[in-house]
């Protein structure tokens, strides 16, 4: 019998996150209602409380297989032996589209903050490192004498840069790019037109540069809009 309640547990436990998902994936995290979540799920409002303390920690449990998904995106094996330079830029670019693909449940991710009383567990927080492993792994083959204290500390830095780009552009804020020009295309060069690409370029040991080269027909190049920010 114990068995047999667990499964039921698990079971509802596992429709509750997936209603919960949808819900903020459609609506946004703002919106998300307990009584909406459990008519989705086919069960009782109180249903909830019995699988979950509260509202906050159902959140996290969506978050956590939001990152799962965010991980799958950025660590692509056909990535790994291309050279760091490129698997920065890989990095950066397959960031950029899941938050445009996932813009809701991206930005429950950094929009959720559980009340004091039930802080964040530390498993969900040991499952944000992989942000960023990810970038640290290439900054270690551009500057391997660099000092893994230090080299943690500047792959927050390039990740908060990239993560900064990406939302206030997404917000639609006035110093942000628009959409079309975050999601253009590498360098495409015509004989009627041209058109550019942005790049993200780390060229010096405390400095992040983005580069925004301009082309018109057959390659001429017309201009190159650039913008640097210093790193730790």
């Amino acid at each position: 019998m114990a068995g047999r309640r667990e499964e039921k547990r698990e079971d509802l436990k596992a429709r509750l996150i997936e209603a919960a998902r949808e819900r903020i994936a459609k609506d946004g995290l703002t919106n998300l209602r307990a009584r909406d979540i459990t008519q989705d799920a086919g069960c009782a409002l109180g249903g909830l409380y019995t699988v979950f303390t509260d509202l906050a920690e159902l959140v996290i449990h969506v978050n956590s297989g939001t990152l799962k998904a965010l991980e799958a995106r950025l660590t692509l094996d056909e990535t790994k032996d291309r050279p760091p330079t490129d698997r920065l830029r890989n990095l950066a670019q397959g960031y950029l589209n899941f938050a445009v693909e996932h813009r809701n449940l991206w930005k429950a991710l950094f929009d959720h903050f559980p009340p004091e009383s039930s802080p964040t567990p530390q498993w969900h927080l040991n499952e944000h490192l992989f942000l960023m492993d990810v970038i640290a792994e290439p900054l270690a083959e551009l500057q391997p004498d660099m000092p893994p204290e230090d080299r943690a500390i500047r792959a927050r830095t390039l990740f908060g840069a990239v993560h900064g780009v990406v939302s206030i552009s997404l917000e639609g804020r006035f110093v942000g790019l628009p959409l079309e020009r975050l999601l253009s295309p590498p360098f495409v060069r015509g004989e009627r037109y041209g058109t550019r690409c942005s790049s993200i370029v780390l060229i010096e040991d405390t400095q992040l540069t983005f580069v925004e080269q301009s082309f018109g027909p057959n390659g001429l190049r017309l201009g190159r809009t650039r913008a640097s920010f210093a790193i730790a």
